[in-house]
């Protein structure tokens, strides 16, 4: 069982993946010339992360921001008010693109050319997250050969974990707790939807609950060009005050790895959890609303 500093339950980071233009450029090409689809990833750093630094200055909480490169450049100011606010800046990647299109000589050069890009604000730089959430073969060694502690691009666990091959802790994500798979519309495909900020709290608290009562730790993905804008700054900000209520260590990516190394390998307290998950808040059925 892993003992969480302070005694803490469980153990959360708040991360935001700054995905600004150059996600949509990395989605297609052809955004490059597409100023309304630009100008919906532009409401990130221009609007949204200004809001959301004010809230994490309420919650007295400390993030991890990954920002591609070209988007940091773009946005300069919106990073300079991260790294001002005392938040972690990491590395996600240069231009947006997936790794697994890339060549290995074009993926090492995303790789450092995004690492200049950042270190060109002062950020010390540790961590890296893929555009994609993807490896190729290459990825850990060329992460390795970056002199970076860690990766935060897997989804096999709900502990951090030191990789067998090489010196890197990976601090793994999920698709549950990321806002992308419940807020991302998209107007060329019409594909993707818009949830209600109540329907993915249903979601969301419920597996935070659940990696509570297991002693894990929750890795929390939100965007700032969606949920930087105003109905999904109230789900931010309910999400926050839930971490903090439930009794989680909250630190950025980089603390957490520093104390994997100093207290790995970590392990879930699964003694009793079927006990246990009687307490987790799950939303009610149909059936139980209409009850």
């Amino acid at each position: 069982m892993t003992c969480w500093p302070g005694g803490a339950p469980y153990a959360a980071t708040v991360s935001f993946d700054f995905d600004a233009e150059e996600l949509m450029i990395g989605e297609n090409p052809a955004n490059a010339n597409a100023p309304g689809v630009l100008s919906q990833a532009n409401y990130g750093p221009t609007v949204g992360v200004p809001l959301i630094l004010g809230l994490l200055r309420k919650h007295g909480i400390t993030a991890t921001f990954y920002i591609p490169g070209k988007d940091a450049l773009r946005h300069p100011d919106a990073v300079r008010a991260i790294i001002a606010d005392g938040h972690e800046v990491a590395h996600h990647g240069h231009s947006h693109a997936n790794p697994t299109t890339l060549t290995p000589e074009e993926e090492r050069a995303e790789l450092h050319d995004g690492l200049a890009a950042l270190r060109s604000f002062g950020a010390d730089v540790t961590g890296y997250r893929s555009p994609s959430w993807e490896f190729t073969p290459h990825s850990l060694d060329f992460l390795a050969e970056a002199g970076l502690e860690y990766s935060s691009n897997l989804l096999n666990h709900i502990l951090p974990y030191q990789h067998e091959t090489h010196d890197l802790v990976e601090v793994p994500v999920s698709w549950i707790l990321d806002d992308a798979p419940h807020f991302w519309f998209a107007n060329d495909t019409w594909e993707k939807t818009i949830r209600a900020p109540r329907e993915v709290l249903d979601v969301w608290l419920p597996e935070i609950d659940g990696i509570a009562a297991l002693g894990g730790h929750a890795m929390v993905t939100f965007h700032p060009f969606l949920s930087g804008r105003p109905s999904r700054l109230a789900f931010l900000d309910r999400v926050l005050s839930h971490l903090a209520a439930t009794g989680a260590w909250i630190a950025p990516t980089r603390d957490i790895v520093t104390y994997t190394r100093e207290h790995g390998p970590l392990a879930l307290n699964t003694e009793g959890f079927t006990d246990r998950i009687a307490a987790i808040n799950l939303a009610p059925t149909a059936k139980e609303a209409r009850a």
